[in-house]
Order: C-alpha cells, then sequence, then structure tokens
C-alpha cells in the first residue's frame, strides 16, 4: 500500500492522479458552497447582538482557517524538498503559495468589513490582525522570491527557508486571543463541551470550511499540473503529453 502511494512522489504520477480527481473535488466544492451557503445566508437566525452583520463569518472565518492551513501545507512541501530532495515538494509549495495569500487577502478584507459596525473601525493593531498580516506578508515574500530567482531550484530552496521560519507565525496568529487582550473573541468552534455557537449557525460554518478546503484541494491539483509541465518540460513524457494533447 505505501509503494502505491510512494509512486505519486513522481512528477508524472502525480500529474496523471491530479488529472484525474481535480474535477471530483470541484465539483464537491461546487455542492458544498451551494450547501453552506444557503444555510448560512438563508436558514441559520440572526444573531441576537449582531444582527445579519454575523453572517460573514461564513466567508471569513474559514477563509481564516485556510490562510494559516495553507501556510503549513506550503512550509511542509517546502522542507521536503529542502531535506529529502523530493520534487513534487518544491513543486506544491509554488502551488500553494499564491492560494495561501488569497485565502489571507480575503480573511483580512473580510474581517475589515466586519470590523466596521462591530468595533467602529476597519483596522486596527489588534494582535489577531497583526499577525495575520504579518502572514500576507510571509506569502508575498515568498512569491517576490520566486519570481525574481530564475533557476526554480533555486527559488524553491531560498522559499522554502522563508516558509520554514515563518512557520513560528501560525502558532502566534492562533493563539494571540489567549496571550494578549484583544478585539477578536475567544474559541467558540472547539469548545464542545460548552458550545458557544449554535448548531444552526455551526453547522453551514463547517460545511464552508469543507467547501473552503475541497476547492483549495482542486486548485492546487490545477496549479501542481501547469508547475509540474513547467519543471519538467525537457522530459520524454512532458513532450509527449503536450504533443498528444492527453495524459500519456
Amino acid at each position: 500500500m505505501l509503494q502505491r502511494f510512494h509512486k505519486y512522489a513522481a512528477p508524472m504520477h502525480f500529474h496523471r492522479l491530479a488529472l484525474a480527481l481535480s474535477p471530483w473535488l470541484f465539483g464537491i466544492s461546487a455542492l458544498l458552497f451551494a450547501t453552506g451557503l444557503f444555510g448560512g445566508l438563508v436558514l441559520a437566525p440572526a444573531d441576537y447582538q449582531q444582527g445579519d452583520s454575523f453572517r460573514i463569518i461564513y466567508l471569513h472565518v474559514p477563509s481564516a482557517w485556510m490562510s494559516m492551513f495553507v501556510y503549513m501545507v506550503m512550509a511542509s512541501a517546502g522542507a521536503a524538498g529542502l531535506i529529502w530532495k523530493v520534487k513534487m515538494g518544491d513543486i506544491i509549495a509554488r502551488a500553494a503559495a499564491p492560494l495561501g495569500a488569497s485565502f489571507t487577502f480575503l480573511a483580512l478584507a473580510t474581517g475589515s468589513l466586519w470590523g466596521k459596525p462591530m468595533w467602529g473601525a476597519w483596522w486596527v493593531w489588534d494582535a489577531r490582525l497583526t499577525s495575520e498580516l504579518i502572514l500576507l506578508f510571509l506569502y508575498l515574500g515568498y512569491l517576490a522570491l520566486q519570481s525574481a530567482i530564475e533557476d526554480r531550484r533555486a527559488a524553491a530552496r531560498a522559499g522554502a527557508v522563508l516558509a520554514i521560519v515563518g512557520v513560528v507565525n501560525i502558532p502566534i496568529i492562533h493563539y494571540s486571543v489567549e496571550w494578549w487582550s484583544t478585539l477578536h473573541q475567544g474559541a467558540t468552534i472547539t469548545k464542545f463541551d460548552t458550545p458557544s455557537i449554535a448548531t444552526s449557525m455551526l453547522i453551514p460554518l463547517l460545511l464552508m470550511a469543507l467547501a473552503f478546503k475541497s476547492f483549495f484541494a482542486a486548485t492546487l491539483l490545477v496549479r501542481a499540473r501547469c508547475e509540474i509541465l513547467a519543471f519538467e518540460q525537457h522530459t520524454a513524457w512532458v513532450r509527449e503529453y503536450l504533443r498528444a494533447g492527453r495524459p500519456s
């Protein structure tokens, strides 16, 4: 079983797997988005304090979760490429970075839209907001390195070092509301013993989280396929694939 999965560390086999899985994942994400948004925007009751303004959580919270999750994917993949010379690690890290930056920007933008009516300001130097902004800068720094260094292997090594160092920011984001006094509320989703969110609001939020994850997985596979073709452009299988217009 292990050997069966180990072969997908080879770009050619991973490309075939990505080609087969990505349409299914896009379909699953579309279904989850439709169900989650309907549940959150239509079925869920208004919050007793925030009214309908709370509904932005169905975009804000999953995008904030994904901003950290994608960074860990990028850093882990980069580490695999740097330490064990796994080529697919470099490819996955490079493919994940723009997606993580997009999720981080979305989290910051929706947070500002939520913060204005709730806190009276578009932006405050809150510990969580500041550390999330630093996360965006880490993504942008990684992307800048990839663009500035022409040699893809050298760019992957430099990006991996940056990504690994930046991992220290992830626990800061997660625990900032516990370590410092911030405007953000404490844990609500993970308090299963004494939940702080009604089930009718929680279920659509979890569906949206799954929708974001499946969309990320599908988009990552598509981007990884493109990166594989760029990395492997001089190999025989890529030349055959491009000549035939279909998987070899």
